[in-house]
């Protein structure tokens, strides 16, 4: 008998400076731990102009995670707030590009950050 795999685990580390807040992701984006994202990210735009997503650790992002990034980008629009993507892989590029959103997100350059 075949017992469930465990969920893949999304952790967050969140650095700020002055109004921007870093947010580096690792591990899956995925159903059933999209809330870790949104919710660890949503307390942070009240307080930012600038939110970067940093997905250089990000494995995997399937169309619940991508419906979650639609979210923060929607609640930061709202807010006053940009939200950025930066280091982001050729999977997760393509998925972006295949559902027309890619243009929707300001990239930062791939190797640094200038906050």
């Amino acid at each position: 008998m075949m017992t469930p795999a465990a969920a893949p685990q999304l952790t967050l580390e969140i650095e700020h400076q002055g109004t921007t807040t870093l947010v580096k992701c690792h591990g899956k984006l995925v159903s059933g731990v999209t809330d870790v994202l949104y919710s660890g990210v949503k307390q942070h735009i009240a307080g930012s102009k600038r939110i970067i997503l940093d997905l250089s650790d990000l494995a995997y992002m399937d169309s619940m995670g991508l419906g979650t990034v639609m979210r923060l980008y929607v609640s930061c629009r709202a807010s006053g707030c940009t939200l950025e993507l930066i280091n982001i892989g050729k999977r997760i590029r393509n998925l972006l590009e295949l559902t027309n959103i890619w243009s929707m997100f300001a990239t930062v350059g791939e190797h640094g950050i200038k906050f």
